[in-house]
């Protein structure tokens, strides 16, 4: 986007800024609805596509259990209203994808990142879990897999990514590295990371550790994403869910712990940074060095161009000579 461009499109998003903040205005901190109370945020099945929400919303619970469920009784006012008034004023909802890092039937990354997936469905994100079990290794297969095709316009389409890894051997997994190795920095003029935002998680298998943390922290940094400032490592995994996890089928929930609590605190932060950075998408992907470049393969094309039409001309020229 063009200076010019932006200066023209921040006028307007400074009017949905300051829509947002005067609805926040009303509130104050002992203001403590739950999200029970906030039920038109999440996209209900009549509202939502019905093939995205039986592919990509696995962790949606029944209604019966849903009005009950724990997540429903968190107090998170000020992100709900917050989240509310950005849905009103920009029509939009935040899109999120959720990358887990595990194909073991039971997979508490995959349990995890169902339950930061709860949290953000009724906050109103729109949240796609992508399931890695059908993903080749890089590189094993041409990129027009409709796996790794799958993946990348997932990432494209997102405002913002949830990365979960079990650590394995002091790092995260393969099944992890492999997805965000199929994830190009660019594809054209299209950057499927680039500027969204990104909350990272680790659930470890012993004692807590945040060697995948960092490792997750990296990765974000080098695909030119805005990590948020928490995160949340969940330590003896087998002990933090009902039945040990179950069936891995998402139905055994995360008990009450500070690192339940820990993870709710860092998907309410994911969706306010989410909210202040998505009207700067633009801003913050535009670079010198990428326009520069931009530029040169616009002239060289030019020069290429002019340079066919001279040829042309100068043959065009000998014709007429030869035909004298």
């Amino acid at each position: 986007m063009s200076a010019l461009a932006y200066f023209c499109n921040s006028s307007q998003i400074r009017r949905v800024s300051q829509q947002i903040y005067r609805s926040m205005s009303s509130l104050t901190y002992a203001s403590s609805r739950t999200l029970a109370q906030w039920p038109q945020l999440a996209i209900s099945a009549s509202e939502d596509d019905a093939e995205i929400r039986t592919k990509y919303r696995p962790f949606l619970l029944p209604e019966d259990v849903n009005r009950s469920d724990w997540t429903s009784q968190l107090e998170l006012e000020k992100v709900a209203a917050l989240s509310s008034a950005d849905l009103q004023a920009t029509g939009k909802r935040l899109r999120v994808l959720v990358l887990y890092g595990s194909l073991r039937t039971r997979s508490y990354s995959k349990l995890m990142a169902y339950e930061a997936s709860r949290v953000l469905h009724r906050l109103g994100c729109d949240v796609r879990v992508f399931n890695p079990s059908t993903l080749p290794i890089r590189d094993s297969v041409p990129a027009t897999h409709p796996s790794v095709v799958e993946l990348r316009g997932l990432s494209e389409w997102s405002d913002g990514h949830i990365w979960v890894s079990p650590e394995q051997h002091g790092n995260l997994t393969a099944v992890f590295k492999n997805q965000i190795d199929w994830i190009p920095l660019s594809t054209g003029s299209i950057r499927p990371t680039q500027g969204r935002t990104l909350s990272v998680i680790q659930v470890n298998g012993g004692s807590q550790s945040f060697n995948a943390l960092n490792s997750l922290r990296i990765l974000g940094r080098w695909m030119r994403m805005f990590t948020i400032c928490n995160q949340s490592s969940l330590p003896s995994a087998y002990k933090a869910f009902e039945d040990e996890g179950g069936n891995g089928d998402g139905s055994a929930r995360l008990l009450p712990s500070s690192n339940r609590e820990r993870l709710v605190d860092c998907m309410e932060e994911f969706v306010k940074f989410t909210i202040v950075m998505r009207p700067h998408f633009e801003l913050f992907g535009d670079r010198f060095s990428e326009r520069t470049e931009k530029r040169d393969k616009v002239e060289k094309a030019e020069r290429v161009a002019r340079e066919a039409d001279e040829k042309a001309a100068v043959e065009n020229s000998r014709d007429i000579v030869d035909r004298i």
